[in-house]
């Protein structure tokens, strides 16, 4: 006797649908995956690639400008004017944490232009162990100064080679990343801010690896630590501080950098 075997369509539908479901639950991760590759690589590489580019059009435009020729876009290049402290203290942060914006140091600056656009570089920032020469501007914001590959000087701290403490943050990967290798100064390195009147130079001196992002008091004029106590100054100087997120690829924590003024030359 044959048997006849009985093929249940009902079963077949259900072994379809399962492939159905399988290969589109494949598609959308694999395109999932795509957008997010493109999306890192976008992050990481373009913002890098454009932040950089801007940064070296104004260090371009600065010197020009300082030289007497046609300044383009660049800054408005009066860096040798102080801008008087404010009362606060803005907390350090590569990514704007304190809520300081440039608009501060356009509200209290004395003795320069009639409403200066302190979001413009003001000055150049050369490191020469990072070979690193990127414009400096007013303020720590992200949109306004840090996104643009800028350096950002925390509004309330000193101008260069004043007494006191010239501050600087600027971001340590993505948007140009001009602080990604801080961490590799040793003491004895040598930083130059430039400004339209002179040429500051400061020797590094200590570094405080990593600190809370709250802890505002390493921007102050005498700088030193409060979450770490054993970091800093106690006595009055010339100081420089370069801050930035760690560790890499996030923001929890900051790195700080200090250095002392030891030469000025007139430009």
């Amino acid at each position: 006797m044959v048997r006849v075997r009985v093929v249940r369509h009902s079963g077949l539908r259900r072994r379809a649908l399962r492939r159905r479901v399988l290969w589109g639950g494949g598609e959308v991760l694999v395109t999932v995956g795509v957008v997010l590759l493109l999306l890192v690589v976008h992050q990481v590489w373009w913002t890098n690639r454009e932040a950089r580019a801007d940064a070296e059009r104004e260090v371009r435009a600065l010197e020009r400008f300082w030289d007497g020729g046609d300044g383009g876009d660049g800054g408005d290049g009066d860096s040798g004017t102080a801008v008087p402290a404010t009362s606060a203290t803005p907390a350090p942060g590569a990514e704007g944490s304190a809520g300081a914006s440039a608009g501060t140091g356009r509200r209290s600056a004395a003795g320069s232009s009639p409403n200066p656009d302190w979001s413009r570089a003001y000055a150049i920032l050369t490191i020469p162990r990072l070979h690193l020469r990127v414009p400096v501007a007013e303020g720590v914001s992200k949109s306004g100064v840090l996104n643009k590959g800028y350096v950002g000087h925390y509004p309330g701290t000193g101008q260069p080679g004043q007494a006191g403490n010239f501050a600087l943050a600027g971001h340590r990967n993505t948007h140009g990343e001009p602080f990604r290798y801080v961490n590799r100064l040793v003491r004895g390195d040598t930083v130059r801010v430039e400004t339209r009147s002179a040429t500051y130079t400061y020797a590094v001196d200590r570094t405080l690896p990593q600190t809370a992002a709250h802890d505002g008091s390493v921007i102050r004029p005498i700088p030193r630590s409060t979450v770490r106590p054993g970091h800093g100054y106690t006595e009055p100087g010339y100081y420089l501080t370069l801050t930035t997120c760690t560790p890499e690829y996030t923001s929890k924590y900051r790195l700080v950098v200090w250095g002392k003024l030891v030469a000025m030359r007139p430009r």
